[in-house]
C-alpha cells in the first residue's frame, strides 16, 4: 500500500468520525448523560467530543485568551469550517457515485440473469440421458468384464510358470556369456516362486536353477580372487555374492589382502616414477606419472568400492590411506638422504598431495590432510637438516686434499693457499645454496608448503646456527683439540691425536678469521632478506645469531693459531732436545764450522715461513729494530760488561763478572718479549722463534760445558743471529733471546773462553757461502 492509499484511508476514517458525530451521536454515551460532571473539566480541546457546550467554551476561551488569539482563534476556526465544508461535500459525491455504479452493477446481473434458469433445466435433463446410458452399457459389458480380467490373470501366472520352467536354460545361457549380474536377477526374481512350490511342482526346475547358482557363485569366487581381474570387477562380485545370501567374510578378508597388495605395488611404481625423473628425461616422466595417475585413481574406485561393500569397513580404509600417504614420505626421506634437490622434492611432494587430495575425496573422514601436514613437516625438516649436514662434508671434504698434500697426492705451488680458496668459495656458495634451495620450497603454490612457510624459515636459521656450531666443532676435531666417538674417519691419520697436521690446524685458523669477519656478514644479510623474520621467538627454539656464532669463531681462531704455533714449536724443540742430549759438551771438540743442528732449524723455519706466506696476510706493524741508545732492545746485561768477561782467561774472574751482570740487570728496562700472536705472518713467524730460542736456553742451562762445547753454542749463536735478523719483525726481542742463550751457555762453562770476533765471522760466511752453494746446486 501506498502512501497516498494511506493518506485517503486516513481522510475517509476522519470523514466518516466527522458524519458520525454529527448525524447520530450516541444518547448512551457516558459524556451526554453528564454534562455537568465533564463540565467542570471543561478546556479548550472539548470542541469536538459529544458534550460541547458553547457557552462554557466561549467564556474559557476569552478567560484564557487575548484580543489577538481571540481573532486569531477565529480566522482558525473559519477555516475549519471551510475545511469541513468541502470535506463533506467531497464524501456526498463520492457516496453518490458508488450509489450509482451499484445501480449499473445490478441492472446488468438482471439481465444477465433472465434465460438461464431455462438453460440449466435442459443442462439437467442431458445428464441424467447419459447416466441412464452409462449405467446400461456397465451392466452389459460386466460378465465380459470380469472373464478378460480373469484371462489376464491366468496369463500372467502361466508366464511366470514358463519363466519357472526356463530359468535353467537361462542362467546357463547367462553362465555362457559370462552375465552373472543377469542371472543372479533372475534367480532372486524366482525366489518367492521357489520358496512356495519348489518342493512339489518346481522341483526340478529348483534343482537345476541351484546346480547353475552354484557353478556362478564359483566363477564369481574365482573372480575376487583373480589377479588378472580388475578391483572394481572384484567388487561387483562380492556384490553379486552377497545378493545370493553368500556369507562374505571371508572374501572381506581377501579383498582387504588385495587391497593392501595393490598399495604395495602401486608403492614400487612411485619409487619407478622418481627413477625415471632422474634418468630418462621429461617425456618418461609424463608417461610415468600419467601412468601412476591412473593408478591412483584405479586404487582409489577400489577403496570407493570396497567401501560400499563393507560399509563397516571405515577404519581399515582410514589406515589403508595413511599408509600410502606414510610410504610415500618414508620414500622422499630415503631420497632425502641421498642430498635430493628442492625441485625433486616439490615434484615428489606434488605427486603426493595429489594422491592425497584424490583419497580425501573418497574418504574425507580420515584426516587425510592433516596426517600428510604432519609428515610433510617431518620430512622438510629432515630436508633443510641434510642440506646443512651435507654442506658440512663438503666443506670438510676440501680439507682432506691439506692432509693428502702432505702425502705428496697433490702436487701444487701453493696447496695451502689453493685448500684455503676452496673452501671459502664451498662455505659462501654453499650457504648460498641452501638459501637458493629453501627458497624455491617457499616460492612453489603447494598447499602442503604454503601452510609451512614461517617454520621453513625457522628451520633455515636454526640449521645455520647448528651448522656452524657443528662446523667449529669440527675445525677443533680436525685440529686434535677435541675428540669424539663418532670422529670421521674421511680424514685417517691426518686428525688423530699427535699426528695432527701443523698445516691443516693454521688452515683452519685462518678459515675462522674469514667465516667471523667475512662470512657470517653475508650469510646474515642473505637470511634476512630471504626470511624476513620468523613467527616462533628466541625462547623457544634457538635462532641464528650472527653475535654468537662470531664470537666461537674468533675464539677458535686464536685458538688454532696458538695450536699451530705449539706444534711448530715442538717439532723443533725435538731437534733441539736430540742436539743437546746426544754430545758429550764436558768433552766437545774444539769448533769447526756451524753445527748442523742450526740447518735443520732454519730449514724447518723456512718451512713455516712458506706455510704462513700462503695463508697468512703481510702485518701492517713496522719491525722492532735494534738499536743501542735503547735500553730495552740491549741485554740485560750490558756488552761492554760481557765483552769484558769473555775475553778473561781466567775462570774465577769470569764467574765474578757473572755476579756483576746479575747486579747490573737488575738497574735495566725489562723488555717485552711475549706478545699477543695476531694473524700475520711476521707475528707467527717471530712468536715461534722466541719460543724455541727460549727452549734453547732452558736446554742450554741444563748442560754443563767446556770451552769448545761453549764456543760451539757462541758459533751457532752467532750464525743465527745473522741469519733470523731480517726474518722475525721483532729484531731487538730476537737479539735479545740470542744474546741470553749466549750468556747462559757461559755461566754453564767451565772455562767460559770465547772465540774471537774474527773467527767468528770468518766460520759465519764460510757457512753462508757453502750454504747458497748447494742452494744453487739444488736448483
Amino acid at each position: 500500500m501506498g502512501v497516498d492509499d494511506v493518506l485517503l484511508d486516513d481522510k475517509a476514517k476522519r470523514m466518516r468520525d466527522l458524519l458520525s458525530s454529527f448525524y447520530s451521536p450516541d444518547p448512551t454515551s457516558p459524556s451526554t448523560t453528564t454534562p455537568n460532571a465533564s463540565s467542570r473539566f471543561a478546556t479548550l480541546d472539548t470542541i469536538n467530543t459529544t458534550t460541547f457546550d458553547a457557552d462554557q467554551y466561549m467564556n474559557l476561551l476569552v478567560q484564557k485568551s487575548n484580543l489577538e488569539g481571540l481573532l486569531q482563534r477565529h480566522v482558525d476556526m473559519a477555516a475549519e469550517i471551510k475545511n469541513l465544508d468541502t470535506d463533506l461535500q467531497m464524501l456526498v459525491y463520492e457516496n453518490y457515485n458508488k450509489f450509482v455504479s451499484a445501480t449499473d452493477a445490478i441492472k446488468r446481473m438482471k439481465n444477465n440473469i433472465v434465460g438461464m434458469e431455462t438453460n440449466m433445466e435442459q443442462l439437467l435433463e442431458k445428464i441424467m440421458s447419459v447416466q441412464s446410458r452409462s449405467d446400461g452399457v456397465n451392466t452389459s459389458l460386466f460378465e465380459k468384464r470380469e472373464h478378460i480380467e480373469k484371462l489376464h490373470r491366468t496369463r500372467n501366472l502361466l508366464r511366470k510358470v514358463q519363466f519357472i520352467y526356463d530359468l535353467p536354460a537361462r542362467l546357463a545361457k547367462c553362465i555362457k556369456s559370462e552375465a552373472y549380474a543377469d542371472a543372479v536377477k533372475y534367480y532372486i526374481g524366482a525366489m518367492p516362486i521357489f520358496k512356495i512350490y519348489g518342493d512339489s511342482s518346481f522341483q526340478d526346475c529348483k534343482r537345476a536353477s541351484e546346480e547353475a547358482v552354484a557353478t556362478i557363485i564359483k566363477a564369481l569366487q574365482g573372480k575376487v580372487f583373480s589377479d588378472s581381474e580388475s578391483i572394481q570387477a572384484r567388487a561387483e562380485a562380492v556384490m553379486l555374492l552377497k545378493q545370493l545370501d553368500f556369507l562374505v567374510n571371508n572374501l572381506k578378508v581377501q579383498l582387504f589382502e588385495k587391497l593392501e597388495q595393490f598399495l604395495v605395488d602401486l608403492h614400487l611404481e612411485f619409487k619407478e616414477i622418481r627413477n625415471a625423473s632422474s634418468d630418462l628425461g621429461g617425456i618418461s616422466v609424463s608417461i610415468s606419472s600419467s601412468a601412476h595417475e591412473a593408478s591412483i585413481h584405479e586404487f582409489a574406485e577400489a577403496v570407493r568400492a570396497y567401501q560400499v561393500i563393507f560399509p563397516d569397513s571405515e577404519q581399515q580404509l582410514f589406515r589403508l590411506a595413511k599408509d600410502l600417504a606414510t610410504k610415500h614420505f618414508e620414500a622422499t626421506k630415503q631420497q632425502i638422504k641421498k642430498q635430493l634437490s628442492s625441485a625433486d622434492l616439490v615434484a615428489m611432494l606434488r605427486v603426493i598431495w595429489t594422491d592425497v587430495l584424490l583419497m580425501d575425496e573418497v574418504l574425507p573422514e580420515a584426516g587425510l590432510r592433516d596426517f600428510t601436514f604432519e609428515a610433510a613437516h617431518d620430512a622438510i625438516k629432515q630436508y633443510v637438516a641434510g642440506r646443512f649436514s651435507h654442506l658440512l662434508l663438503d666443506i670438510s671434504g676440501t680439507l682432506v686434499k691439506v692432509h693428502d698434500n702432505q702425502k705428496g697426492v697433490i702436487e701444487e705451488e701453493c696447496p695451502l693457499q689453493a685448500a684455503l680458496e676452496i673452501s671459502k668459495k664451498a662455505l659462501v656458495q654453499g650457504s648460498m645454496d641452501a638459501l637458493l634451495d629453501t627458497r624455491r620450497l617457499l616460492d612453489e603454490n603447494l598447499e602442503v608448503l604454503s601452510r609451512l612457510t614461517d617454520l621453513i624459515i625457522e628451520w633455515v636459521r636454526e640449521g645455520f646456527q647448528d651448522f656452524f656450531r657443528n662446523l667449529n666443532d669440527q675445525f677443533l676435531m680436525l685440529s686434535g683439540k677435541k675428540y669424539s666417538a663418532n670422529q670421521d674417519l674421511t680424514f685417517g691419520e691426518g686428525t688423530q691425536g699427535d699426528k695432527v697436521l701443523p698445516e691443516l690446524v693454521l688452515l683452519l685458523a685462518q678459515l675462522s678469521v674469514f667465516i667471523e669477519q667475512n662470512a657470517i656478514t653475508r650469510i646474515t644479510e642473505e637470511i634476512f632478506s630471504f626470511s624476513g623474520g620468523g613467527t616462533r621467538g628466541y625462547e623457544t627454539s634457538p635462532a641464528f645469531i650472527p653475535a654468537e656464532i662470531c664470537r666461537i669463531f674468533r675464539s677458535a681462531g686464536e685458538e688454532l693459531l696458538q695450536h699451530y704455533i705449539s706444534l711448530k714449536t715442538q717439532k723443533i724443540l725435538i731437534v733441539l732436545k736430540k742436539r743437546f742430549t746426544t754430545p758429550n759438551w764436558v768433552k766437545h771438540k774444539e769448533p769447526r764450522e756451524v753445527h748442523m743442528f742450526v740447518d735443520l732449524l732454519l730449514q724447518e723455519l723456512d718451512t713455516i715461513l712458506n706455510e704462513v706466506k700462503q695463508i697468512l696476510p703481510e702485518g701492517l706493524h713496522p719491525k722492532h729494530r735494534r738499536t743501542d741508545s735503547n735500553g730495552s732492545a740491549t741485554s740485560s746485561r750490558s756488552n761492554p760488561l760481557r765483552d769484558d768477561r769473555l775475553v778473561r782467561s781466567n775462570t774465577q774472574k769470569a764467574r765474578s763478572q757473572l755476579l756483576e751482570s746479575h747486579l747490573a740487570k737488575l738497574f735495566k728496562q725489562k723488555m717485552e718479549i711475549f706478545t699477543k700472536v695476531e694473524h700475520a705472518q711476521e707475528s707467527v713467524i717471530t712468536t715461534i722463534i722466541k719460543l724455541f730460542l727460549k727452549s734453547l736456553q732452558e736446554f742450554v742451562r741444563l748442560q754443563t760445558f767446556n770451552r769448545s762445547g761453549f764456543q760451539q753454542i757462541q758459533l751457532d749463536i752467532h750464525f743465527l743471529k745473522t741469519t733470523l735478523k731480517h726474518t722475525a719483525e721483532d729484531e731487538a726481542a730476537i737479539a735479545f733471546l740470542l744474546d741470553e742463550v749466549t750468556v747462559a751457555a757461559a755461566e754453564r762453562c767451565l772455562d767460559p773462553i770465547p772465540l774471537e770476533q774474527a773467527i767468528l765471522d770468518r766460520l759465519t760466511q764460510a757457512k753462508l757461502a757453502k750454504n747458497s752453494e748447494q742452494s744453487s746446486t739444488s736448483y
